[in-house]
């Protein structure tokens, strides 16, 4: 199992905090948004931004990063402080 974790205005729009991927095989970040997005239109259209961030075991990641069973992956839109 690869667990998935969303954050911040994501996680609202999504409504959902995490999601438990099953996953027998090493992976990539690009292949688990292939398999998130067709669980629903709105899932699709939020993981589709092209500003979407992902971090892999609490590590910045661009979506060709590998993904193994075990890790933990989560996705957030980006930050904005002030």
């Amino acid at each position: 199992m690869i667990k998935i974790l969303f954050f911040a205005a994501l996680r609202e729009r999504l409504n959902c905090d995490y999601y438990q991927l099953a996953c027998n095989s090493p992976t990539t970040v690009s292949d688990i948004l292939v398999q998130l997005k067709q669980h629903s239109d709105k899932w699709q259209q939020e993981l589709s931004r092209s500003d979407l961030l992902c971090a892999v075991n609490q590590t910045m990641v661009a979506q060709n990063a590998s993904v193994a069973v075990g890790d933990e992956v989560a996705f957030f839109p980006p930050v904005t402080g002030g």
